[in-house]
């Protein structure tokens, strides 16, 4: 059976944000220089603030993916706990990038605008999904 095209790139999104969530930790703890846009204490204390709401961000959208595929009425309320996590973790980190210039510090800016955008593109694409998906079950 062929799932709608919205449902299939809801499914690879929710993969893909579990997938750089584990990749982005694993390379902080590993070498934080590799994705460090700023090299100051209170850079490191912020970014060290995140794992634990990331993990919630990542176990979310497992959830809602398992949910998700097996069609269980509880994809809706997982989705919209991962869409309102990721729109979260935009708000904290899109406020700290422009109150610090940190867009503007290099190829590590670079790297965190496109972080920030993919969370606001992600987060706003699984709620309107389990949005529409809500109104669609009787």
């Amino acid at each position: 059976m062929r799932l709608p095209p919205i449902r299939q790139s809801v499914q690879v999104m929710l993969v893909i944000a579990v997938v750089i969530d584990i990749a982005y930790w694993a390379i902080w703890f590993i070498d934080r220089d590799v994705l460090a846009s700023e090299h100051t204490q209170a850079y490191y204390e912020f970014e060290n603030a995140f794992p634990l709401a990331d993990l919630w961000l990542g176990v979310a959208c497992v959830l809602a993916l398992v949910a998700l595929s097996r069609e269980r009425p509880s994809a809706t309320f997982w989705l919209t706990c991962a869409g309102s996590a990721g729109l979260y973790l935009f708000g904290m980190d899109f406020l700290y990038d422009v109150e610090n210039g940190i867009f503007t510090s290099g190829g590590g800016g670079v790297v965190e605008a496109v972080i920030v955008a993919l969370t606001l593109v992600f987060s706003v694409t699984v709620l309107r999904f389990a949005w529409q998906r809500q109104l669609a079950v009787p």
